[in-house]
């Protein structure tokens, strides 16, 4: 029998997961309220910082150094680009290995889970060497591989995780019907799957979004994302924080705006499965 939930059980878990989720916000927050300050009033104590004259100075110098818009197109086309291409890969490797498994598909799985483990900057010089050889420096197409690359263990993982919970006779019945392997896949399989492959495709976006450490180092201007353009404003003079807190704002407001409206579905997609 399920234990009873006093009221004061309730309000007291509800007042711990909106602290919680203040505290992780904070430093977002923050940035927000700093991006409207002059870089005099920035540096000030908080309270002399929030009392400090708000305005756009900080977002006009912004657009008047850097060109955003390019950024966000860039921005754009890596993450949206390496996320359909990710999705096409792992498709077709997540339905092998949950309706056709072999002796060795858990080892595959924890071997690829296993290339997550790795730092990045173990692999920093072979991958600039041969970027540099292939003339994919500084490229949209090199920047689209790599973040493909490091997400596709994530995003077989989980279309593995969603089509284990997709009964194995519905595509046995589709099989007798004279579906051949395309159409099991295109038809019957991906359409059961829309919630497990809208959040899939979502978290890729974001993870592809944020990447900071593969785009700092293969990249300089062409095909430079908006993580570029925020490490533009830390410079050897020193940290520009007003001016460094509007570009981040800039950079991080269509992927939060990108969260909040599809979190329905993000959370659907990431308890997809788990209740019976």
């Amino acid at each position: 029998m399920a234990r009873k939930i006093t009221t004061n059980r309730k309000l007291a878990m509800t007042v711990l997961a909106w602290t919680i989720g203040f505290l992780i916000f904070f430093p977002i927050l923050w940035i927000f309220l700093m991006s409207f300050k002059s870089e005099a009033d920035a540096i000030k104590s908080p309270f002399q910082m929030l009392a400090a004259p708000w305005g756009l100075e900080s977002y006009a110098e912004v657009q008047t150094r850097s060109n955003y818009t390019r950024f966000f197109l860039n921005s754009v086309v890596l993450s949206v680009g390496s996320t359909l291409l990710a999705l096409a890969i792992a498709i077709p490797a997540a339905w092998a290995m949950a309706f056709v498994p072999g002796k060795r598909t858990k080892d595959l799985l924890m071997w690829m889970l296993s290339t997550k483990m790795m730092p990045a900057v173990g692999v920093l010089v072979p991958m600039y060497l041969i970027f540099r050889d292939l003339h994919l420096l500084d490229t949209r197409t090199g920047l689209v591989i790599v973040m493909t690359l490091i997400n596709l263990p994530i995003v077989i993982w989980m279309l593995y995780t969603y089509f284990k919970e997709i009964p194995g006779e519905i595509l046995e019945a589709a099989r007798m019907d004279g579906a051949n392997l395309r159409s099991e896949i295109l038809y019957i399989l991906t359409p059961m799957a829309v919630p497990g492959i809208a959040s899939t495709m979502l978290l890729n976006i974001i993870l592809a979004w944020n990447e900071a450490f593969w785009t700092l180092q293969l990249t300089t201007s062409k095909a430079a994302p908006l993580t570029q353009f925020i490490a533009s404003y830390s410079s050897p003079e020193g940290l520009f924080y007003a001016k460094l807190s509007a570009a981040s704002t800039m950079a991080i407001a269509p992927i939060l705006i990108l969260g909040w409206f599809s979190q329905k579905q993000l959370v659907r997609g990431l308890t997809f499965g788990a209740v019976k």
